[in-house]
């Protein structure tokens, strides 16, 4: 079964002026697409075929880095495309993730400035994650396609770090980007669907 390259699931306009058309043009049908065409060449003939691609990942992982970074990318983008949606962000999370921030983050308002400072000093490529861990909440950073699933956590919310996520809309400023789409695009209802599969 070969991997496929999703439908965005919301118009191209839709996340404007937060992340624009262009952007999304790019990084979905150029960017992602290349993840999924190049992943889909290199697990020929790896024994990875067919398997679900949470496993592919852990299993590339160490072992096939050329594999490990398209399926890494690929698994990552298509949580991106749902952790965004138009009128997003804001501080009032679902109740679970609330009490949940509130218990290991140290309230909302930390969170948000963890999770932007993760983003801003993951030098050069990377994501920065709220992810699960242990049954808690945890602020992570990580360097290209790698992800929480390879680090013994649950992915809940990322944010893409590359450059092509958001040069076009915000040249170098990477800071006033991750401000930008927390506050103004966070899909709320998926990271806690997540979390409540996670849980």
């Amino acid at each position: 079964m070969a991997f496929e390259l999703p439908d965005l699931p919301y118009d191209y306009e839709a996340l404007q002026p937060y992340m624009s058309k262009e952007t999304l043009e790019y990084h979905h049908d150029k960017h992602h697409n290349a993840y999924v065409t190049t992943g889909n060449k290199l697990i020929d003939g790896t024994g990875l075929e067919g398997k679900p691609l949470e496993e592919v990942v852990k299993e590339s992982y160490g072992s096939n880095p050329g594999l490990f970074n398209q399926v890494g990318q690929h698994y990552n983008h298509l949580h991106f495309w749902n952790w965004m949606k138009p009128n997003g962000g804001g501080s009032s999370l679902p109740g679970k993730l609330a009490e949940r921030v509130d218990a290991d983050l140290g309230g909302f308002d930390k969170f948000r400035e963890a999770f932007i400072n993760a983003g801003t000093t993951q030098f050069g490529s990377g994501w920065a994650w709220l992810a699960l861990r242990d049954g808690k909440f945890e602020v992570m950073k990580t360097p290209n396609g790698e992800n929480p699933l390879v680090h013994g956590a649950t992915p809940l919310l990322g944010c893409d770090v590359w450059e092509h996520s958001y040069y076009i809309d915000y040249r170098n400023a990477r800071p006033k980007y991750l401000e930008a789409w927390f506050d103004n695009l966070v899909n709320w209802d998926y990271v806690l669907e997540l979390y409540e599969k996670a849980a």
